[in-house]
């Protein structure tokens, strides 16, 4: 179990202090060796870093901090960095070379400004998402904000996980079946302010979207906040460490899972029949750690293999910046698949299951998450998989028709035309790479189609 997030004794420092001070902590401490570049795995691929030498990138990205210019060099090691940790055990002087990197990255997205308007882009992408999958009432479960009360647990869904309704619905289940007192919080509402400080540069409005979910959480004198998303979780823990008091640990949801796996034992009376591979990431071991377990407990299960692939995450935050080394790691995966003969690939986050539902499409196996077989075990239905028919697809124009009657039942305002338009975007992810403009907030227009809101 984490500690408290953050344990600050001065509630009036702002994050842009905060970052200030974090960073100056990291400058005292760090001799520029550049034995985290050395041992970064994404190094040998990018050229601009590899032929450089790693004290040279490491000083580099001091002098940038310090308002020099931004190399060549440092902006590929900054901007290439995946997250996976592998350099952390590798420093002499225990500094955090992926925090390092983490409180970079506001002052580089403010000089690349690689996502303008991410975060209107991102929530209206999202609410058509939820829109398009699920029935009035479970969009309101995935997005409108509960009212405080007294809970043990507060489920964190965040931001962009609510694409992937199943999952999250899925841990429900499972925590009724544990009967884990808890409210659920999601949607761009309870963003943990990463995509505001990380992707626009902008700690200010990263800074109160932070405190707002914060107190969000605080308001419901939890004990425990436990989170889906992988980044919130690195967010709150590692990037934000020491920022604010709070009274509740966080954690992710796996961790809560593990710690009451007796119970959980004791409710899988039903064997699933299944022969899966497992899906890990480096950066966040103890996630899949916890997985593996958890799946080691369902009767009928066989694992076959554990497969772990670069990065903290699949996805635009993780995986994806490192598209050189994602392109060696990918295919072992997919190659594992093919020659086991297993039942299906079984996936860890949100982003990572969207990602191989598609490439489950094109290569011909199945892909579930992890919550599946464990909901299974207890003799219960898995909410069905609303994403996968959609996954893959490129036949915008027949899918365009196939979600237009929900987004009309969940009060969508745009048009089909419109909807065509964009659909391409939509599953490219394209507000993190700067497209997706019709969405900006520099381009709304007075009609609720701009939006995609909900009413």
């Amino acid at each position: 179990m984490s500690q408290p997030a953050s344990i600050d004794t001065d509630p009036s420092m702002t994050t842009t202090a905060y970052f200030q001070r974090a960073w100056s902590e990291i400058a005292d401490a760090c001799t520029r060796c550049g034995k985290c570049v050395e041992v970064c795995p994404v190094t040998p691929t990018l050229p601009a870093v590899a032929a450089v030498p790693p004290a040279e990138v490491i000083s580099g990205l001091f002098d940038f901090m310090g308002g020099g210019p931004l190399s060549e060099p440092t902006r590929r090691f900054g901007n290439g960095c995946n997250s996976c940790g592998v350099c952390i055990p590798a420093c002499p002087e225990n500094v955090n070379p992926r925090r390092m990197v983490l409180l970079s990255l506001p002052r580089m997205s403010a000089v690349d400004k690689p996502a303008p308007d991410a975060f209107q882009k991102m929530a209206r992408a999202t609410r058509i998402f939820v829109a398009m999958q699920l029935l009035p009432n479970d969009v309101l479960r995935m997005l409108k904000p509960p009212k405080a009360r007294k809970v043990d647990v507060v489920f964190h869904g965040g931001c962009n996980p609510v694409r992937t309704p199943n999952l999250l619905f899925n841990l429900m289940t499972l925590l009724d079946a544990l009967d884990v007192n808890y409210e659920f919080m999601g949607g761009p509402s309870s963003c943990c302010g990463v995509v505001h400080s990380k992707w626009e540069g902008d700690l200010k409005r990263g800074e109160k979207t932070s405190e707002v979910t914060l107190r969000r959480f605080g308001e419901f004198k939890p004990k425990q906040v436990i989170e889906w998303c992988p980044t919130c979780r690195l967010h709150f823990n590692e990037t934000l460490e020491g920022y604010r008091q709070v009274e509740f640990s966080i954690d992710h949801a796996t961790g809560l899972l593990r710690e009451r796996s007796s119970t959980l034992r004791s409710l899988f009376t039903t064997p699933v029949q299944q022969r899966v591979i497992v899906h890990t990431h480096q950066g966040m071991a103890d996630v899949g750690q916890n997985v593996v377990e958890l799946l080691s407990m369902v009767p009928g299960l066989t694992i076959v293999d554990v497969i772990e692939e670069p990065g903290y995450t699949c996805g635009v935050s993780g995986h994806d910046r490192s598209p050189e080394l994602k392109a060696q790691a990918r295919p072992k995966t997919l190659e594992a698949m093919k020659k086991s003969g297993a039942d299906a690939l079984v996936s860890l986050y949100h982003s990572c299951h969207r990602q191989l539902l598609g490439e489950g499409r094109v290569n011909g196996f199945k892909v579930i998450n992890y919550t599946d077989p464990l909901v299974r075990a207890c003799g219960l239905d898995p909410w069905p998989d609303t994403m996968e028919p959609m996954a893959g697809r490129n036949d915008w124009a027949n899918l365009v028709r196939e979600v237009m009657p929900l987004l009309m039942q969940n009060h969508i305002d745009i048009d089909p035309e419109s909807l065509l338009a964009v659909m391409p975007e939509l599953f490219a992810g394209a507000e993190w790479k700067g497209g997706l403009c019709s969405f900006a907030a520099s381009v709304r227009a007075s009609s609720p189609s701009a939006s995609g809101s909900t009413r």
